[in-house]
């Protein structure tokens, strides 16, 4: 066979391979994987697992569905991010934030939740394959932040009912406070304490963590460390173990005092797609179209919510742990996931930054690790849901307080204010509005940091200096918002003077020109004209200048300098 047409389908196959590496990233570390990786692996996936189960039972209660669905969450993001995924430490399930998104758009109506898992993944994924991971980037941090701050006061004082053993108490925020607190004298006191001791366990061991030592230690006291580390890191498996004990003794001598998770059911659930209509209780169908109209804004918040948590975790760790993440290849692992996860009765899933990090801590080598994880998910779902029945639901709540608040970052505050005071504003009018609605609150918060980006391109700092000839420094580009803006300072100091003056216009930062600015250039460079002054365009890119000369206008002059163009105004005010 001819040489040069062999190294073509080389080069094809080649370039076939390393294109099927892009969308299958398993491709790039499973040739190279090594028996330690397994070792490391196992550990992680196992302790992550442990960590997810009780968290994923209370997440459910936060999305305002049954306990057995937050399982349903938990386990498909091992599987596909494991295929998909480029980050080594990232696990994909459940999480605070999005459960709060979910109950605020379904109002805890499980088929709904499995159609809008659906629904988002599809958005997610068609994001990806059309690059469009870049609208992100205008989401600001002052709205994330302000988001976070309130999602965590509304998940956290939303179970306060919960340690208080209270029922029919609102979900609206507002209600929830008031009914809260106007409920008080009904409180259980089983619930109480078993709730209040749940969370003192929780903190201790939390701050247990947060202490322990360095590496540098003798060899027995290393031991002792890892073993408190493992405890410490369990202890949401460890403290809903006890607190459900608790419960069921009581329970078996006829005492029930305390709110238990009840009846859940059993077993795997069905794989199956998930409804495009809705039955009523009093019968009446809905169909997908009004369902989808019911969904509103959420269906745009949501997504986006969740890859930006996602990609936000894994660039986290991918830049502590030394190594780079592919952003479109994140969306479409979690794009894939929900749509995957709708199938088996999943609600919208992301990142989870407190389960990667304990995934991390242990030493996780691969994605692999996940499936671990996922293979523990699966079976409390077809072996231990009977035992499910006896937790307390104080003890979820207290789980789900520690979980959230560490999300209140007061620190923030006090940097924005000491950094850019401007910047508190969206943050504020993301986080008050958040207690109304929270997609409200996140469209709100992009609206505002919105209006002050486009606020800063309509009126850029145009620095002034008087050398006989004004000239005028733009300090960032030039774009048809700025246009007026920069007419208005050159009429006022130059044109409408008693004694018109000439002008050097400096655009070394000026990149890019449109139609609209060379029409508003068009009428000044007439302007001058009219009053027998110049207008010079200094430092202009050759893009720009391309452009100009192109646009052919009347009288345009430019020069590679200021000085130049201060040496050419010179001469001319000499020659007349």
């Amino acid at each position: 066979m001819d040489r040069p047409l062999l190294r073509r389908m080389s080069a094809s196959g080649c370039c076939s391979y390393s294109t099927l590496k892009a969308w299958l990233p398993i491709l790039s570390w499973l040739p190279r994987y090594k028996l330690k990786w397994l070792q490391m692996d196992l550990l992680a996936g196992i302790t992550v697992g442990l960590t997810t189960v009780p968290q994923a039972l209370a997440y459910a209660e936060v999305a305002g569905l049954p306990v057995q669905y937050g399982l349903y969450s938990a386990f498909m993001g091992g599987f596909i991010y494991t295929l998909l995924g480029t980050s080594k430490d990232v696990t994909l399930g459940p999480t605070a934030i999005m459960s709060l998104l979910c109950f605020s758009v379904v109002g805890g109506q499980p088929h709904r939740a499995v159609l809008l898992t659906l629904l988002c993944g599809l958005i997610q994924a068609v994001m990806a394959l059309l690059r469009l991971g870049f609208l992100l980037d205008f989401i600001s941090f002052p709205v994330i932040k302000g988001f976070t701050c309130a999602a965590a006061v509304t998940i956290g004082f939303g179970q306060v009912k919960n340690i208080l053993g209270l029922k029919d108490v609102p979900h609206q925020f507002f209600l929830e406070v008031y009914y809260t607190f106007y409920k008080i004298p009904e409180a259980r006191i089983g619930d109480v304490v078993l709730g209040l001791l749940c969370l003192a366990v929780l903190v201790m061991l939390m701050f247990m963590k947060m202490g322990l030592g360095s590496e540098d230690v003798p060899p027995c006291s290393r031991l002792a460390r890892k073993l408190v580390w493992a405890v410490t890191t369990m202890r949401n498996a460890l403290v809903v173990v006890a607190a459900s004990l608790v419960a069921f003794s009581w329970d078996a001598y006829g005492h029930h005092v305390f709110t238990i998770t009840g009846k859940t059911s059993q077993g795997l659930p069905p794989f199956r797609p998930p409804p495009t209509s809705d039955t009523m209780a009093n019968g009446t169908v809905v169909s997908f179209g009004e369902i989808v109209e019911d969904f509103g804004g959420g269906l745009a918040v949501i997504p986006i919510m969740g890859l930006l948590e996602s990609i936000a975790i894994a660039k986290a760790f991918a830049s502590q742990n030394d190594y780079r993440i592919d952003a479109n290849q994140e969306l479409l692992a979690i794009g894939v996931t929900n749509i995957m996860g709708s199938f088996v009765s999943a609600y919208p899933v992301t990142g989870s930054f407190g389960r990667t990090a304990v995934n991390s801590q242990t030493g996780v080598c691969s994605p692999a690790g996940g499936i671990v994880t996922s293979v523990i998910v699966l079976l409390s779902l077809e072996f231990l849901m009977p035992v499910f029945y006896y937790i307390p639901k104080a003890c979820l709540a207290a789980v789900i307080i520690c979980a959230v608040a560490p999300m209140v970052d007061y620190h923030v505050v006090a940097n924005m204010w000491r950094i850019r005071k401007l910047d508190l504003l969206p943050f504020v009018v993301t986080f008050l509005m958040s207690f109304w609605q929270v997609q409200y609150g996140i469209i709100a918060g992009v609206a505002v940091s919105g209006a002050m980006l486009l606020y800063n391109m309509a009126r850029p700092q145009i620095k002034v200096s008087d050398h006989g000839v004004l000239v005028m420094e733009l300090s960032s580009g030039l774009s048809f918002p700025a246009t007026e803006h920069l007419s208005h300072i050159i009429h006022t100091q130059a044109l409408q003077v008693s004694l018109p003056r000439s002008v050097v216009l400096d655009c070394h930062h000026v990149s890019v020109i449109d139609y609209t600015v060379i029409s508003e250039l068009r009428d000044l460079l007439r302007q001058f004209k009219l009053r027998d002054v110049q207008l010079v365009f200094s430092r202009l890119q050759p893009s720009v200048l391309e452009v100009l000369l192109a646009a052919d206008l009347q009288g345009l002059r430019h020069t590679d300098s200021v000085e130049a163009a201060l040496q050419m105004e010179s001469e001319n005010l000499l020659n007349d």
